[in-house]
Protein backbone atom coordinates (compact mmCIF):
# COMPACT_ATOMS: atom_id res chain seq x y z
CA UNK A 1 0.00 0.00 0.00
CA UNK A 2 0.71 3.46 -0.57
CA UNK A 3 1.88 6.32 1.56
CA UNK A 4 -0.27 8.68 0.38
CA UNK A 5 -3.25 5.96 0.84
CA UNK A 6 -2.37 5.52 4.43
CA UNK A 7 -1.70 9.27 5.57
CA UNK A 8 1.24 10.10 8.42
CA UNK A 9 -0.24 9.38 11.29
CA UNK A 10 -0.06 5.18 10.90
CA UNK A 11 3.33 5.89 9.71
CA UNK A 12 4.21 7.74 13.40
CA UNK A 13 2.42 4.90 15.30
CA UNK A 14 4.48 2.29 13.69
CA UNK A 15 7.45 4.35 13.91
CA UNK A 16 7.01 4.81 17.80
CA UNK A 17 6.08 1.68 18.53
CA UNK A 18 9.34 0.29 16.43
CA UNK A 19 11.38 2.62 18.75
CA UNK A 20 9.38 3.98 21.67
CA UNK A 21 11.70 1.99 24.00
CA UNK A 22 12.80 4.16 26.90
CA UNK A 23 15.69 4.73 28.75
CA UNK A 24 16.89 5.93 32.21
CA UNK A 25 18.51 9.31 30.58
CA UNK A 26 15.44 9.77 28.56
CA UNK A 27 12.21 12.15 30.28
CA UNK A 28 10.35 12.80 26.78
CA UNK A 29 11.02 10.32 24.24
CA UNK A 30 8.51 10.19 21.25
CA UNK A 31 5.36 11.65 20.92
CA UNK A 32 5.91 14.98 22.27
CA UNK A 33 6.44 18.83 21.08
CA UNK A 34 10.02 18.05 21.75
CA UNK A 35 12.49 15.36 22.95
CA UNK A 36 13.78 15.99 26.44
CA UNK A 37 17.05 14.01 28.25
CA UNK A 38 18.86 14.51 31.26
CA UNK A 39 22.84 14.52 29.84
CA UNK A 40 25.10 12.03 31.55
CA UNK A 41 28.12 14.84 30.92
CA UNK A 42 28.86 17.93 30.58
CA UNK A 43 30.72 17.77 27.11
CA UNK A 44 27.20 16.78 24.37
CA UNK A 45 28.25 16.56 21.20
CA UNK A 46 25.40 17.16 18.22
CA UNK A 47 25.88 16.54 14.40
CA UNK A 48 23.78 15.92 11.52
CA UNK A 49 24.14 14.50 8.05
CA UNK A 50 21.27 14.41 5.51
CA UNK A 51 21.39 12.09 2.58
CA UNK A 52 19.46 12.85 -0.77
CA UNK A 53 18.09 10.46 -3.60
CA UNK A 54 20.44 11.43 -6.83
CA UNK A 55 23.33 12.89 -4.92
CA UNK A 56 24.10 10.41 -2.07
CA UNK A 57 22.28 7.16 -3.12
CA UNK A 58 20.67 6.06 -6.22
CA UNK A 59 17.19 4.00 -5.70
CA UNK A 60 18.75 1.48 -9.21
CA UNK A 61 21.52 0.40 -6.87
CA UNK A 62 21.00 0.20 -3.43
CA UNK A 63 17.88 -0.90 -0.90
CA UNK A 64 15.66 0.95 1.48
CA UNK A 65 17.41 -1.19 4.26
CA UNK A 66 20.76 0.38 3.18
CA UNK A 67 19.84 3.42 3.16
CA UNK A 68 18.79 3.64 6.83
CA UNK A 69 21.82 1.67 8.14
CA UNK A 70 24.17 4.00 6.09
CA UNK A 71 22.55 7.07 7.46
CA UNK A 72 22.91 6.06 11.12
CA UNK A 73 26.31 5.09 10.43
CA UNK A 74 27.94 8.27 9.19
CA UNK A 75 26.49 10.19 11.80
CA UNK A 76 27.55 8.17 14.36
CA UNK A 77 30.90 8.56 12.45
CA UNK A 78 30.81 12.20 13.50
CA UNK A 79 30.64 11.39 17.34
CA UNK A 80 33.44 8.91 17.23
CA UNK A 81 35.51 11.23 15.22
CA UNK A 82 35.40 13.57 18.28
CA UNK A 83 36.23 11.13 20.27
CA UNK A 84 32.66 10.35 21.90
CA UNK A 85 30.45 7.66 22.16
CA UNK A 86 26.60 8.04 20.14
CA UNK A 87 23.82 7.85 22.25
CA UNK A 88 20.02 9.50 21.08
CA UNK A 89 18.86 10.21 17.39
CA UNK A 90 16.09 12.45 15.67
CA UNK A 91 15.26 10.90 12.67
CA UNK A 92 13.63 12.86 10.06
CA UNK A 93 12.18 11.80 6.26
CA UNK A 94 10.95 13.63 3.20
CA UNK A 95 9.20 11.17 0.89
CA UNK A 96 6.76 11.48 -2.22
CA UNK A 97 3.39 9.87 -1.64
CA UNK A 98 3.76 7.48 -4.05
CA UNK A 99 6.25 5.08 -1.77
CA UNK A 100 5.40 1.84 -0.79
CA UNK A 101 4.88 1.15 2.55
CA UNK A 102 7.07 -1.77 2.54
CA UNK A 103 9.74 0.54 1.01
CA UNK A 104 9.83 2.38 4.84
CA UNK A 105 9.57 -0.63 6.59
CA UNK A 106 12.27 -1.80 5.34
CA UNK A 107 14.49 1.63 5.66
CA UNK A 108 13.24 1.58 9.19
CA UNK A 109 14.61 -2.14 9.66
CA UNK A 110 18.12 -0.40 8.18
CA UNK A 111 18.15 2.05 10.83
CA UNK A 112 16.91 -0.05 13.68
CA UNK A 113 19.73 -2.65 12.82
CA UNK A 114 22.68 0.15 12.61
CA UNK A 115 21.27 1.74 16.25
CA UNK A 116 21.09 -1.25 17.68
CA UNK A 117 25.20 -1.54 16.70
CA UNK A 118 25.66 1.68 18.51
CA UNK A 119 23.49 1.05 21.39
CA UNK A 120 21.55 4.33 20.15
CA UNK A 121 17.87 5.71 21.04
CA UNK A 122 15.06 7.73 18.49
CA UNK A 123 13.64 10.41 20.58
CA UNK A 124 11.98 12.17 17.77
CA UNK A 125 12.23 13.33 14.45
CA UNK A 126 10.11 14.92 11.91
CA UNK A 127 8.12 13.64 8.36
CA UNK A 128 7.39 15.18 5.10
CA UNK A 129 6.07 14.52 1.92
CA UNK A 130 8.32 15.70 -1.31
CA UNK A 131 8.34 16.39 -4.46
CA UNK A 132 11.89 15.46 -5.42
CA UNK A 133 13.02 12.16 -4.61
CA UNK A 134 13.58 10.45 -1.17
CA UNK A 135 15.88 12.92 0.68
CA UNK A 136 16.76 11.42 4.94
CA UNK A 137 18.76 12.98 7.60
CA UNK A 138 19.30 12.24 11.09
CA UNK A 139 20.66 14.23 14.05
CA UNK A 140 22.54 11.98 16.63
CA UNK A 141 23.87 13.42 19.90
CA UNK A 142 26.41 12.02 21.84
CA UNK A 143 29.04 12.19 25.18
CA UNK A 144 32.88 12.59 25.11
CA UNK A 145 34.98 13.11 27.77
CA UNK A 146 37.44 14.33 26.35
CA UNK A 147 36.49 15.93 22.81
CA UNK A 148 39.25 15.80 20.55
CA UNK A 149 39.40 18.39 17.49
CA UNK A 150 40.96 18.84 14.21
CA UNK A 151 42.70 21.75 15.35
CA UNK A 152 44.74 20.57 17.59
CA UNK A 153 47.75 18.58 15.36
CA UNK A 154 51.38 19.72 15.69
CA UNK A 155 54.31 19.58 13.24
CA UNK A 156 56.36 16.58 14.53
CA UNK A 157 53.12 14.85 15.28
CA UNK A 158 53.00 11.30 13.50
CA UNK A 159 49.20 10.58 11.14
CA UNK A 160 47.71 7.52 10.95
CA UNK A 161 44.75 5.68 9.97
CA UNK A 162 42.26 3.26 11.48
CA UNK A 163 42.33 0.62 8.60
CA UNK A 164 42.23 0.35 4.96
CA UNK A 165 41.28 3.09 2.55
CA UNK A 166 39.47 2.75 -0.61
CA UNK A 167 37.16 -0.27 -0.33
CA UNK A 168 34.03 1.73 -0.13
CA UNK A 169 35.12 3.53 -3.72
CA UNK A 170 35.99 0.13 -4.97
CA UNK A 171 32.63 -1.14 -4.36
CA UNK A 172 31.00 1.33 -5.83
CA UNK A 173 32.41 1.07 -8.77
CA UNK A 174 31.38 -2.74 -8.74
CA UNK A 175 28.14 -1.94 -7.66
CA UNK A 176 27.81 0.20 -10.95
CA UNK A 177 29.19 -2.72 -13.14
CA UNK A 178 26.94 -4.95 -11.72
CA UNK A 179 23.69 -2.60 -12.09
CA UNK A 180 21.15 -3.54 -9.71
CA UNK A 181 20.53 -3.31 -5.80
CA UNK A 182 22.10 -6.48 -4.15
CA UNK A 183 20.31 -7.15 -0.58
CA UNK A 184 23.35 -8.34 0.60
CA UNK A 185 22.17 -7.50 3.89
CA UNK A 186 19.64 -11.16 3.66
CA UNK A 187 22.88 -12.99 2.68
CA UNK A 188 21.94 -12.02 -1.46
CA UNK A 189 25.72 -12.38 -3.84
CA UNK A 190 26.53 -12.09 -7.36
CA UNK A 191 29.83 -13.43 -8.68
CA UNK A 192 29.32 -11.10 -11.87
CA UNK A 193 31.67 -9.16 -12.61
CA UNK A 194 34.19 -10.71 -9.96
CA UNK A 195 34.17 -14.03 -7.18
CA UNK A 196 32.09 -12.94 -4.61
CA UNK A 197 35.19 -13.45 -2.05
CA UNK A 198 36.65 -10.36 -3.72
CA UNK A 199 33.68 -8.33 -4.13
CA UNK A 200 31.55 -8.63 -0.60
CA UNK A 201 33.33 -6.79 1.36
CA UNK A 202 33.89 -4.12 -0.61
CA UNK A 203 30.53 -3.66 -1.35
CA UNK A 204 29.47 -4.14 2.20
CA UNK A 205 31.98 -1.51 2.90
CA UNK A 206 30.49 0.44 0.37
CA UNK A 207 26.33 -0.16 1.73
CA UNK A 208 26.62 -0.78 5.38
CA UNK A 209 29.18 0.52 6.62
CA UNK A 210 30.27 0.68 9.80
CA UNK A 211 31.81 3.45 12.12
CA UNK A 212 34.89 3.08 13.96
CA UNK A 213 34.94 3.52 17.60
CA UNK A 214 37.72 4.94 18.91
CA UNK A 215 38.47 3.19 21.83
CA UNK A 216 42.15 3.54 23.29
CA UNK A 217 42.59 6.35 20.26
CA UNK A 218 41.20 8.66 22.63
CA UNK A 219 44.10 8.53 25.25
CA UNK A 220 46.83 9.53 22.61
CA UNK A 221 45.04 11.40 19.34
CA UNK A 222 45.83 15.14 19.84
CA UNK A 223 43.62 15.28 16.72
CA UNK A 224 40.79 13.93 14.59
CA UNK A 225 38.39 13.19 11.92
CA UNK A 226 36.58 10.28 10.30
CA UNK A 227 37.58 9.99 6.21
CA UNK A 228 34.03 10.65 4.17
CA UNK A 229 35.23 12.37 1.61
CA UNK A 230 38.50 11.44 0.81
CA UNK A 231 42.07 10.79 2.17
CA UNK A 232 43.81 14.08 0.47
CA UNK A 233 40.76 16.32 1.29
CA UNK A 234 39.51 15.44 4.99
CA UNK A 235 43.81 15.63 5.57
CA UNK A 236 43.75 19.11 4.38
CA UNK A 237 40.86 19.79 6.38
CA UNK A 238 42.67 18.85 9.26
CA UNK A 239 45.66 20.63 8.60
CA UNK A 240 43.92 24.23 7.86
CA UNK A 241 41.97 24.04 11.37
CA UNK A 242 45.36 23.34 12.50
CA UNK A 243 47.65 25.88 10.65
CA UNK A 244 50.14 22.65 10.02
CA UNK A 245 50.97 21.16 6.77
CA UNK A 246 51.47 17.45 6.68
CA UNK A 247 53.93 14.54 4.66
CA UNK A 248 52.20 11.25 3.47
CA UNK A 249 53.81 8.49 2.62
CA UNK A 250 52.35 6.37 -0.31
CA UNK A 251 53.79 3.17 0.43
CA UNK A 252 52.43 3.47 4.29
CA UNK A 253 48.76 3.59 2.92
CA UNK A 254 46.90 0.56 4.12
CA UNK A 255 45.12 -1.40 1.05
CA UNK A 256 43.23 -4.35 1.15
CA UNK A 257 43.84 -7.44 -1.06
CA UNK A 258 40.22 -7.48 -2.06
CA UNK A 259 40.65 -3.46 -3.23
CA UNK A 260 43.78 -4.49 -4.88
CA UNK A 261 42.82 -7.31 -7.54
CA UNK A 262 39.27 -5.16 -8.08
CA UNK A 263 41.05 -2.54 -8.81
CA UNK A 264 43.37 -4.25 -11.21
CA UNK A 265 40.56 -6.17 -12.77
CA UNK A 266 38.19 -2.64 -13.33
CA UNK A 267 41.70 -0.55 -14.46
CA UNK A 268 41.70 1.58 -11.63
CA UNK A 269 44.00 3.04 -10.00
CA UNK A 270 44.39 2.11 -6.37
CA UNK A 271 45.59 4.45 -4.32
CA UNK A 272 43.78 6.69 -6.44
CA UNK A 273 40.83 5.39 -5.00
CA UNK A 274 42.13 5.16 -1.51
CA UNK A 275 43.46 9.04 -1.83
CA UNK A 276 40.49 10.73 -3.06
CA UNK A 277 37.42 7.76 -3.34
CA UNK A 278 35.79 8.70 0.46
CA UNK A 279 33.07 7.18 2.28
CA UNK A 280 36.05 4.98 4.12
CA UNK A 281 34.67 6.26 7.65
CA UNK A 282 38.09 5.09 9.08
CA UNK A 283 39.52 7.55 11.65
CA UNK A 284 42.47 9.93 10.55
CA UNK A 285 44.19 11.28 13.24
CA UNK A 286 47.51 12.48 14.96
CA UNK A 287 49.39 11.84 18.15
CA UNK A 288 52.83 12.75 19.47
CA UNK A 289 55.39 10.84 17.64
CA UNK A 290 56.71 9.09 20.98
CA UNK A 291 53.22 7.75 21.61
CA UNK A 292 52.59 3.93 20.98
CA UNK A 293 49.80 3.67 18.78
CA UNK A 294 48.31 0.35 17.33
CA UNK A 295 47.04 2.08 14.17
CA UNK A 296 48.55 2.57 10.77
CA UNK A 297 51.45 5.09 10.48
CA UNK A 298 50.92 6.91 6.96
CA UNK A 299 53.10 10.28 7.90
CA UNK A 300 53.89 13.07 9.62
CA UNK A 301 52.58 16.61 10.28
CA UNK A 302 54.55 19.09 8.99
CA UNK A 303 55.14 23.04 9.21
CA UNK A 304 53.06 24.45 6.24
CA UNK A 305 54.32 22.46 2.88
CA UNK A 306 51.84 19.66 2.13
CA UNK A 307 53.17 16.54 0.24
CA UNK A 308 53.07 12.79 -1.31
CA UNK A 309 55.74 10.81 -1.34
CA UNK A 310 55.10 8.19 -4.21
CA UNK A 311 56.46 4.53 -4.06
CA UNK A 312 59.36 5.88 -6.46
CA UNK A 313 59.83 8.46 -3.52
CA UNK A 314 59.15 11.40 -5.89
CA UNK A 315 57.70 14.12 -3.54
CA UNK A 316 54.61 16.15 -4.82
CA UNK A 317 52.35 18.59 -3.20
CA UNK A 318 48.81 16.93 -2.72
CA UNK A 319 45.75 18.25 -3.30
CA UNK A 320 41.84 18.47 -1.37
CA UNK A 321 41.00 15.92 -3.57
CA UNK A 322 37.81 13.85 -3.07
CA UNK A 323 33.96 14.46 -2.93
CA UNK A 324 32.16 18.20 -2.49
CA UNK A 325 28.97 19.40 -3.18
CA UNK A 326 28.31 21.77 -6.11
CA UNK A 327 31.54 21.01 -7.78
Amino acid sequence: MKLSETGELPLLKKIRERFGVRSKDIIVGIGDDAAAVAPKQKNLLLTTDIMAEGIHFDLRLVTPYQIGFKLISVNASDIYAMGGSPRHVLLNIAVKGNFEEDFIESFLDGVGGAMRLYRTRLIGGDLSSSRSGLVVSAVITGYAKKIIRRSSARPGDKIYVTGNLGDSACGLELLRRIGRPLHIEKGEGSDTPLRWSIMRPLLKRHLLPEAVDPGKVRNTATSMMDISDGLFIDLSRLCDESRVGARVYLRKIPLSRQMKEAAAFLGMDPYRLATTGGEDYELLFTALHKSKVSSICIGEITESERVIVGIDSREKEFQASGFQHWH
